[in-house]
């Protein structure tokens, strides 16, 4: 394990002996990742030249795997002879708000220009494909804007993104190429689990889209519904803008879009397992639990990677797509 400081004035320092505790927390969508750890203050081996600032480079590696690279935005000391230390990557920069008016973009693309006015670094960025007619985001935070053109390609082009820093670099990576390569389960890896089945939050069975109609002055909707959830669930309706520039056919085909997505049960597991780090959140991993007959691929809405006394573990959100 090995977790560097650079104070940005020439000197890089080796934490890695008077780090306590480290967790790793990745999020799929809208949050940057974190790095969080505590460090023993005024150690025996400790140089006295030895600093942390706000801003500092933090660079964390271990078993053979590249996990963050980030900033320091908070510090915590006391009497005690602890220091803890909050971290997060350059997504955290995209939380900055302000205006953007796109046009004829893709997510890529979107992406590539906000990254660039913020002077942020990018890796690998896939094509995302899908032209957004366009976007306005008006005072918004850049990271939501992001989410919603990710959003709009899922709902019009069926593909799904994630985004996210790797080790420095923002990239977006299309989520079928983002397998863990080991099975998570019964005699692999994993410790614990918890499952739930849920229509609270994202579940919905009568799409409404609708636009206002500027030549005429009135509120133009289009409803599509199913009948067999209904009649199960009761009515959950998704009320939602379309762009004003979309034609009938283009919104009748958001709206079977919207109903295929939203009409099911939220599936979702708690796994606790032994670390591996090459897992994050927007990774596939295969989940296989015998006694729940589950053997399928789960899309890792989060994930929490805990190092302490030389011991990894890992807690993960998994939601069945």
């Amino acid at each position: 394990m090995e977790l560097l400081i650079d104070n940005k004035d020439g000197k890089v320092w080796d934490a890695s002996g008077i780090v306590s505790e480290i967790t790793w927390n990745t999020y799929r969508i809208g949050k940057p990742a974190s790095l969080e750890f505590t460090i023993i203050d005024r150690g025996i081996y400790q140089d006295k030249g030895f600093k942390i600032n706000n801003g500092d480079v933090v660079r964390y590696t271990d078993e053979g795997q590249k996990v963050f690279y980030g900033y320091i935005f908070k510090i915590d000391d006391g009497r005690e002879e602890e220091i803890e230390i909050l971290a997060y990557d350059q997504i955290r920069y995209l939380m900055n708000s302000g205006t953007y008016v796109f046009t004829k973009l893709t997510a890529t693309k979107i992406i590539q220009k906000i990254a660039a006015d913020m002077q942020l670094k990018t890796g690998v960025l896939e094509d995302s494909a899908y032209v957004i007619p366009s976007q306005i985001g008006d005072g918004k935070p850049f990271i939501d804007m992001i989410c919603m053109a990710m959003d709009q390609t899922l709902i019009n082009y069926g593909t799904n993104f994630v985004f996210f820093d790797d080790f420095g670099s923002l990239s977006l990576r299309n989520i079928s190429g983002m397998r863990f390569p080991l099975v998570i389960g019964d005699d692999s890896l994993m410790t614990d689990y918890s499952y739930s089945r849920s229509i609270d939050d994202e579940t919905y069975n009568q799409i409404v889209l609708y636009r206002d109609n500027k030549e005429t002055g009135k509120r133009e909707t289009y409803v599509t519904k199913d009948s067999n959830s209904i009649k199960k669930w009761g009515l959950l309706q998704l009320y939602e803008s379309v762009d004003e520039k979309l034609n009938p056919a283009q919104i009748t085909e958001q709206l079977n879009q919207l109903l295929f997505l939203r009409n099911r049960e939220s599936r979702s597991l708690s796994v606790e397992a032994l670390g591996d780090y090459r897992l994050r959140a927007g990774c596939y991993v295969n989940l296989y639990i015998k006694k729940m007959s589950i053997n399928k691929f789960f899309l890792v809405e989060t994930c929490t990677h805990k190092k302490s006394d030389g011991v990894h573990t890992m807690d993960l959100e998994l939601r069945l797509v």
